[in-house]
């Protein structure tokens, strides 16, 4: 049903994209309700994640299923979430494992397989330190020490390789 709602408001269904983002937000609430103690940051989490569904709706593949697409938008705000608050407070091991764990029940071997095909499009530097940070939530300055490299080299190359994935991403969508 939620995919069906997407594709109608891909197409300019402005009641469709009303009833699925009303829909979604449901689904959101509960999905960061279930993974974060602190209650209060729930919804502020859920309307960013709405926003990046808003901004990347046209990047929606249609033969991909849309609940595996939105929670993965939620994973990576939750993520930086985390990582935002572990920067200005100290969490208990417990619960970031928690939370961490929590996450990952929505990843599927398929999502991780695509991940992979995707990343090895890219040189296998680039890979290692994007998977490094972006994917295992490592910081940039414990992979930077890790692999020799100083931490504005790590961020360049991440950099790099994020522009490269994306454009061929760019290059997908207009052919």
């Amino acid at each position: 049903m939620l995919r069906s709602l997407m594709m109608r408001s891909l197409t300019g269904d402005e009641s469709a994209y009303r009833t699925l983002l009303t829909e979604v937000g449901v689904l959101l609430q509960d999905y960061f309700r279930r993974r974060l103690r602190d209650g209060s940051v729930v919804d502020d989490l859920a309307q960013e994640t709405l926003i990046a569904l808003h901004r990347r709706r046209m990047t929606y593949e249609s033969d991909r299923p849309f609940t595996a697409w939105l929670y993965a938008i939620a994973r990576y705000k939750l993520i930086d979430y985390l990582r935002h608050r572990r920067r200005h407070q100290t969490l208990s091991l417990d619960e970031t494992n928690e939370a961490l764990l929590a996450m990952d029940e929505t990843i599927t071997w398929n999502d991780r397989e695509d991940v992979e095909k995707i990343l090895a499009s890219i040189p296998e530097r680039q890979r290692a330190l994007l998977r490094a940070v972006k994917l295992e939530g490592r910081s940039v300055a414990e992979v930077s020490v890790a692999n020799g490299l100083s931490p504005s080299a790590v961020k360049v190359t991440i950099h790099r390789a994020i522009k490269t994935l994306a454009g061929r991403f760019a290059q997908k969508e207009e052919q």
